[in-house]
């Protein structure tokens, strides 16, 4: 079949499955229009409302003199300020609106086939990886369908309103190829540039996001595709989204056949779905109608069809069954879409099947087992000993890379600082990741595999041991607290972005997800394996001991400790060697912050030990695991916080930290390095 009519009869299945869901949500789209009849803006849930205007705030895409501005002329409930603050959003855009959307129009590509020694246009994709493109499934329903087709990108005028050159680009669906017909989407490797880089470096991609807050009822949309092969087009500003389900979402904007694949924005420039058709009306028997009134028969072509509205698949839905599939195929691209799609992460819930117990592996074939990585003589004159001590999920990573990521992230703050930069020979690394790994094994704290797919990542990796899961429950209702987790009035109207059901540790961890920069994976994984090591006194002496294998014996140590490190490092000034004098402490993305935390520490409680002779403690807002900052309310003893503002997709990554050079002069300073 013909690339071109195959697209039409699929395209017609989308529409008539659109058409329906439209019908049976005739009730509430009818409810909504009534209450913003009734002057309601944003007729959303006020979990939803929350959630966006938090959403906002924390990524400054409203100004918080504004929001105050707002917000401050009369006391106002929490819903009225909710909406307040989103009516200044979708009110005044600041100028960075239309370049931002410049730049975002930049990932959008023309889709085109080889047919019959033509060259016909079939839709639009936009990149979603430095290497993936997503479009439709009707668009791309197959990777032989991908074989034929390439993608331009720059397919657009230039602000002098003439054709800009377009770049052309093969697909490789043979690298990789992964389509679904009932969310009709399709994701494809593309292949580098005539300069040999990923297109993503060239053309830019968008960072999609599983975490709620992007979108509520009455907000605009923007869509930028390539209406019926046309150059490039955005439609903006007379269109917003009417309803949610779980699956997708229904908006009022002007698009027609060609912006299929295109995505979906909110006046942020965050893709909130894939679009994939617009709903026609319908009678009672379902047939499409004319904008006459008559039944539309496939002669009168498109421009005759009544269109009321548009649909779009929800990305955290496709997010979603991205992570449901088989751990091989969520490698290699997949995991390059980001910190907050969450598939990063989601592959370490899948560990490696073990070979057949009548085929062992033979000893050649043995799974390397890591130690930790000592300094080389005399480094920083003897007397000073630089010591890195690391978090969760290093498991069956090599210390050497591990320490030359600590070391690239310090030079650079170093660098920034003024100051030389260091060896990686010259720090000491101890290690403990793949013994952690095990002795929680043995435990049965570790995420259910076989479940994880229909689970919330709250469920899917809390330890089973009851008094753990107690300890990771307490952790995570208590960050959620802090957080100003809004109080649960009407559950049953509630509707989050994740699609799971509103309340305890679901609603508590999707509001730490809401409020940060790290996906729910990431949050519940770190605070997993904390719970783990503060209740299970095995597992607490067993990383202890791993990492005492691997640490000076005298001297000045000048410790560098991360996210569950930082809880580590804590304990383990109670055995260290007497010979060592003094430590100069320096804790980033740390969880020390929490009660749940510091009141299981061996040390007893918020006071800063005695050898400890100073401390830095480096937090990012944006980074959940570090909730409890700054800590020098809760601790005892001088703690110097430092705030730093990290990468939106490194909330919470070592080497982010490292390289401010607020973190890093101090290592220097005690390092003693001097200024260039």
């Amino acid at each position: 079949m013909a690339a071109v009519e195959r697209l039409r009869q699929e395209r017609a299945h989308q529409v008539a499955a659109a058409a329906q869901r439209y019908r049976e949500t005739g009730d509430e789209r009818e409810a909504v229009e009534r209450q913003q009849d009734a002057g309601v803006p944003f007729p959303d849930s006020r979990q939803a409302l929350a959630a966006r205007a938090t959403r906002l705030l924390d990524r400054h895409a409203v100004p918080a003199a504004m929001a105050v501005e707002a917000v401050r002329a009369e006391p106002l409930a929490a819903p009225d300020a909710y909406e307040r603050i989103l009516g200044v959003s979708k009110e005044l855009q600041a100028w960075s609106f239309l370049p931002r959307g410049a730049r975002a129009a930049r990932t959008v590509a023309r889709i085109s086939t080889r047919e019959n020694g033509r060259e016909l246009p079939l839709g639009t994709g936009f990149l979603v990886s430095p290497s993936l493109l997503m479009t439709n499934h009707h668009v791309l329903p197959d990777a032989e369908a991908a074989r034929q087709c390439f993608v331009e990108f720059d397919a657009q005028v230039t602000v002098d309103n003439t054709p800009q050159p377009a770049t052309r680009l093969e697909l490789m669906p043979d690298g990789f190829f992964v389509a679904d017909q009932r969310l009709d989407y399709a994701l494809v490797l593309v292949a580098p540039g005539p300069d040999g880089r990923p297109p993503g470096e060239t053309f830019g991609w968008n960072r999609l996001s599983v975490q709620p807050g992007k979108l509520v009822i009455g907000e605009p949309v923007n869509v930028i595709g390539h209406p019926m092969g046309r150059l490039k087009e955005i439609a903006v500003r007379d269109n917003m989204l009417q309803v949610r389900l779980d699956d997708f979402l229904q908006y009022r904007t002007d698009t027609e056949p060609g912006n299929s694949g295109s995505p979906v924005f909110n006046d942020q420039w965050e893709v909130v779905a894939l679009h994939h058709s617009g709903v026609p009306k319908t009678d009672e028997q379902g047939h499409v109608l004319r904008t006459d009134g008559q039944v539309w028969q496939p002669g009168d072509g498109d421009d005759a069809v009544d269109w009321v509205s548009n649909e779009g698949v929800r990305v955290s839905s496709i997010l979603r069954h991205l992570a449901r599939l088989p751990a091989g195929t969520r490698s290699g691209p997949l995991a390059e879409m980001g910190a907050e799609s969450g598939l990063g992460v989601a592959e370490s819930l899948v560990p490696a099947p073990a070979p057949a117990a009548a085929a062992p592996r033979p000893a050649a074939a043995a799974a390397v087992t890591h130690t930790g990585l000592r300094a080389r003589d005399g480094a920083f004159g003897g007397g000073r000993h630089l010591v890195f001590l690391h978090g969760r999920s290093q498991e069956h990573k090599d210390p050497e890379d591990l320490r030359r990521e600590w070391t690239a992230g310090l030079n650079q703050g170093l660098v920034r600082a003024g100051l030389p930069p260091v060896d990686p020979a010259d720090a000491w690394f101890p290690y403990y990741g793949d013994r952690l790994v095990r002795i929680l094994a043995a435990h049965e704290a570790v995420p259910r595999v076989t479940e994880a797919a229909t689970l919330s990542p709250a469920e899917a990796v809390a330890p089973v041991s009851p008094t753990a899961r107690a300890v990771y429950e307490e952790m995570i209702g208590e960050a959620a607290h802090r957080w100003n987790l809004p109080e649960e009035r009407q559950p049953d109207l509630e509707r989050i972005a994740l699609g799971d059901v509103v309340g305890g540790l679901h609603r508590q961890l999707g509001w730490l997800a809401a409020r940060s920069d790290l996906d729910a994976w990431t949050i519940a994984l770190v605070l997993r394996d904390v719970a783990a090591y503060l209740d299970d006194r095995p597992v607490r002496d067993a990383v202890l001991d791993s990492v005492l294998d691997t640490l000076p014996e005298e001297g000045e140590v000048i410790l560098v400790s991360h996210s569950l490190g930082t809880v580590v490092g804590m304990d383990l000034t109670t055995r260290l060697s007497p010979a060592l004098r003094t430590i100069h402490l320096t804790t980033v993305g740390s969880p020390l912050g929490l009660d749940s935390v510091y009141k299981r520490l061996l040390i007893g409680g918020p006071k800063r030990p005695d050898v400890v002779a100073d401390w830095l403690n480096g937090w990012s807002p944006s980074d959940a695991v570090a909730i409890g900052c700054p800590l020098a309310d809760e601790w005892a003893g001088t703690v110097t916080d430092v705030a730093v503002i990290n990468a939106r997709d490194r909330a919470h990554n070592i080497a982010e930290y490292l390289s401010h050079p607020e973190v890093a002069g101090g290592i220097g300073s005690h390092l003693g390095l001097i200024a260039g």
